[in-house]
């Protein structure tokens, strides 16, 4: 993991006083939060906390109540919610990719919506699956023929596929094997380095969140309760839930410690 970027400038998205409500349900609570260009910032916490809806206000797939939110200085409110999505990757937990799409159709969709023509959209598509450690072969497949770490990495290249600044990430490996899952997020975080990407990824794994974050906001009953770096929060926090769920790594570390000594 590398430190946070170093020059920062303006937020590249910024959410002031953000709310929004199901009913009764107050799930993100005046929430604000600047996020810098070419930060991974990770969002963490329980489930129910408002992360995930917290990461969708973002490109309006849950509309805030109130509250703004601006990417590069502008309002989403004031872009049509498809073309702020077409700017914007998105990758989730259960992928979605078209079933009746092969894994080109599938990566194809966004520059093809764009109006890309079709040679462009043909090396895009080879120039992502090299990223993404898929060989070309792949391209024909539909995504019941592949396995789930395969479907993730193309879900990863569909996000990717019309060069979008930042990637919002909501449990992206959550549903694959411990190995797997490992894998494919320090590939992320290497593309996410060399394409210069700003990266929001929602998780309720501590240790994930530990290994891949410049920066973690800890999210409880829809507000940020705690804010830093990987280090900052494992040796500095006051909130005492904050600090029993970073001390969770530790915990597990000692329990494999002494099963190794109980071994020897």
């Amino acid at each position: 993991m590398s430190s946070a970027p170093a020059a920062r400038g303006q937020p590249i998205i910024e959410l002031s006083a953000v709310r929004r409500v199901y009913g009764a349900n107050v799930a993100v609570r005046d929430v604000d939060l600047a996020v810098w260009p070419q930060e991974f910032l990770v969002i963490l916490g329980e489930s129910g906390s408002g992360k995930t809806t917290l990461l969708k206000t973002i490109n309006r797939l849950q509309p805030q109540d109130s509250g703004d939110v601006r990417i590069s200085g502008q309002s989403t409110s004031a872009v049509v919610e498809h073309e702020l999505r077409r700017r914007i990757g998105y990758v989730f937990q259960r992928v979605g990719l078209f079933p009746h799409m092969t894994v080109a159709e599938n990566i194809g969709i966004t520059p093809q919506l764009l109006g890309w023509d079709g040679e462009r959209i043909r090396k895009r598509i080879d120039e992502l699956l090299a990223l993404v450690n898929l060989p070309s072969g792949m391209a024909a497949r539909l995504p019941s023929a592949l396995s789930g770490g395969q479907r993730q990495r193309v879900g990863v290249a569909r996000a990717l596929a019309a060069h979008p600044s930042i990637m919002l990430m909501d449990e992206p490996f959550g549903a694959l094997d411990p190995v797997t899952r490992d894998t494919l997020g320090g590939e992320y975080r290497l593309l996410h380095e060399r394409m210069g990407l700003t990266t929001v990824m929602v998780t309720h794994d501590v240790l994930e969140a530990l290994l891949l974050a410049d920066r973690l906001v800890v999210m409880r009953d829809g507000t940020i309760v705690a804010s830093g770096t990987p280090r900052e929060m494992m040796n500095d926090t006051s909130d005492a839930e904050v600090r029993k769920l970073m001390d969770m790594p530790r915990r597990q570390m000692k329990r494999v410690a002494a099963m190794l000594d109980a071994r020897r």
